[in-house]
């Protein structure tokens, strides 16, 4: 899916490592919500509340996932999945596009 019909987007964005990543929240009549954001090069760490699935729309990162020492290269198009509760880490290799969607 390209794009997104009749939702309501925060226009507060949400700025992480010192604004290095950057994301915009946007709603979804259910409630529902995703962020669309974009990762500079570098490294980061990153906590959840909820389960998360990252889509990667553009660029290339290597992600270590919980309980995992081995970092999984991941690229526009793909998608990975953290679970609720824990934390990641990526290595982002090129400006980075993704859209996060949470459960």
């Amino acid at each position: 899916m390209s794009q997104f019909e009749n939702v309501t987007v925060i226009k507060e964005a949400n700025f992480y490592s010192e604004g290095r990543v950057s994301s915009r929240t946007v709603v979804f009549a259910d409630g529902t919500k995703k962020t669309l954001g974009v990762m500079l090069p570098g490294e980061y760490e990153f906590g959840t509340d909820s389960h998360e699935v990252m889509e990667i729309l553009a660029g290339e990162l290597d992600v270590t996932l919980p309980g995992s020492a081995t970092a999984i290269p991941v690229k526009g198009g793909e998608t990975f999945e953290v679970p609720a509760n824990t934390s990641f880490s990526v290595s982002v290799k090129v400006v980075t596009d993704y859209c996060c969607s949470y459960s």
